[in-house]
């Protein structure tokens, strides 16, 4: 690529029942990520709408192509010239009760250049906490990893809870990945514990820029998400972040430092044990 430091953003939301007023808060984000010179723009898992139940997401379900959700995300990229990716939106799955948790990447035209369906579903209870999820009984899983060429290296799509499954980022990591977007929407307990610990680990053990957009604050179904958006370095350095909040970060990314790294600190090319 021609730019070897182009700008990544991060938006960060507290989404609820109100699509418009999702979008309209979404737009504004991306706007201001642009305005501050972002090529890429990452937005947060359930960007566009989180309901009073799991269920109620089923009834945005969209074929994929074809609906509100993807052309605002097409239309959004075109105006304001930047690539996004487009946190996760509900489409249309094998099982008719279920949908599928999509994470679009478009290009500054406009088009659709990958599509991630979430792979791991946060099905837990919460040590210590009143808190059980059960994210399979409205989303089907995805199984295909993607790593696709960017204004800004190659680039990984993940969603939240896969942060806690190292082989996937190996995997990508066979593919040539250098940045990796994950959109996210992490518990309040959970975050706390493990977020930031996961996030640094993704980017140190794979020598990787590492770019999250969560959600934040209370939600109208009672569940408190943990925020922190961040931007990480591949030597694990947090270059910026929003602890609590709404808002965007946006930074800089040095690819011929990270390209440097990667030869005088060759840990990659250490392994000894493939995923399968």
């Amino acid at each position: 690529m021609s730019n070897s430091n182009p700008k990544v953003a991060a938006v960060q939301m507290t989404t609820g029942p109100d699509v418009r007023a999702n979008l309209q808060e979404a737009e504004r984000l991306i706007r201001a990520a642009a305005d501050a010179g972002a090529g890429l723009v990452v937005l947060p898992e359930n960007f566009a709408f989180m309901g009073r139940r799991m269920q109620d997401v089923l009834r945005l379900r969209e074929w994929d192509g074809d609906g509100r959700l993807q052309s605002f995300l097409s239309e959004a990229a075109a105006r304001y010239g930047v690539w996004i990716v487009g946190g996760t939106i509900p489409l249309v799955a094998d099982d008719a009760g279920r949908a599928r948790a999509a994470s679009l990447v478009f290009n500054g035209r406009g088009e659709r250049v990958a599509r991630y369906d979430k792979i791991h579903l946060f099905d837990v209870n919460i040590p210590g906490a009143d808190e059980q999820y059960t994210e399979s009984s409205t989303i089907e899983p995805g199984a295909d990893i993607i790593v696709l060429d960017s204004p800004c290296g190659r680039l990984g799509v993940a969603v939240c809870y896969d942060l806690r499954f190292p082989e996937l980022f190996r995997h990508m990591l066979d593919s040539g990945m250098e940045l990796l977007a994950v959109p996210a929407a992490f518990t309040a307990v959970t975050g706390k514990a493990h977020w930031e610990t996961l996030v640094r680990a993704r980017a140190i053990e794979n020598l990787a820029y590492v770019v999250t957009a969560a959600q934040w604050g209370y939600h109208v179904n009672g569940r408190e998400t943990y925020g922190n958006s961040m931007i990480v370095d591949p030597w694990g350095a947090v270059l910026a972040r929003i602890p609590r909040g709404t808002g965007c970060i946006c930074y800089p990314l040095e690819r011929d430092s990270q390209a440097s790294m990667r030869r005088s600190f060759p840990a990659i090319e250490h392994r000894r044990l493939k995923c399968r």
